[in-house]
């Protein structure tokens, strides 16, 4: 199953450092939050990556250009007058990874779209490239696919402005508003399984994924939550950047599963 990072937004709000990179490029720990994301995924066996990339693309592309160099032992000899290159201790992910270019300005749901051809007709997963979590991403598919619908969610218990889920006894998501006040209900934090038919909710670049698309699945009885009561953490501003760092630091980053 292919999983969907979007990673082409702006990130304005944390200036400080998407000045000069896209957001999802910011490290923390020394890599970019982006692999962090991936490791989780890779963690349990999801390893076929499409990264809708915008702002800065180029960066995101070079760095997987160079990841297999600058993750091994490189001895450069220049005593024969040649440029010769000598790579130690080979080591790279097990990672098949797709970059495109989805536009500068394209909103979410556009950029899901210009993904579409490939995904295929196929089941996959989307999140956010800015946001780590410690779900059970197994778990996950096997409750979206236990119940039938097109879009499933992982919902998280956060008083943060993010968008907000109405979710009956039945775990059917009834409605969907995003970014009001802060009043301490279930939000939308990414790490999505959607069907293909989701590509039908999309109408082009400025559909905003998060708006008529969530809305209409909820009002259509399409869209699930699947509750996660552990640890999730965006990454939008540089205290929050500051606060995954420390976790890394101490050694209690939750959603490092790959490390336990």
């Amino acid at each position: 199953m292919k999983v969907v990072l979007l990673a082409g937004g702006f990130g304005t709000r944390i200036s400080e450092e998407s000045q000069f990179k896209p957001k999802p490029m910011i490290e923390i720990g020394g890599k970019p939050i982006l692999w962090h994301i991936m490791k989780e995924y890779s963690y349990y066996g999801f390893n076929e990556f499409i990264i809708c990339a915008g702002y800065k693309q180029h960066v995101i592309k070079e760095w997987f250009a160079d990841y297999y160099l600058h993750n091994s032992d490189v001895t450069f000899d220049f005593t024969k007058g040649n440029n010769d290159m000598i790579i130690h201790d080979r080591y790279c992910e097990p990672w098949k990874v797709t970059v495109v270019d989805t536009g500068l300005n394209t909103m979410t749901g556009g950029r899901i779209k210009r993904v579409q051809k490939y995904i295929g007709d196929e089941t996959f997963m989307m999140t956010y490239g800015d946001g780590v979590c410690d779900v059970n991403i197994s778990e996950l598919v096997k409750y979206h696919k236990s119940h039938g619908k097109i879009a499933t969610l992982t919902s998280v218990l956060l008083e943060q402005q993010k968008g907000v889920l109405d979710i009956g006894g039945d775990n059917a998501v009834h409605s969907f508003r995003e970014k009001s006040a802060l009043d301490g209900v279930p939000i939308n934090a990414g790490y999505m399984v959607l069907e293909p038919k989701i590509f039908d909710y999309i109408e082009g670049d400025g559909t905003v994924f998060e708006k008529e698309p969530l809305k209409k699945l909820a009002a259509e009885g399409q869209l699930m939550s699947y509750s996660h009561k552990g640890f999730w953490q965006c990454m939008d501003t540089k205290r929050e950047m500051d606060m995954l760092e420390k976790l890394i630091a101490t050694n209690n980053a939750p959603w490092m599963v790959w490390n336990k």
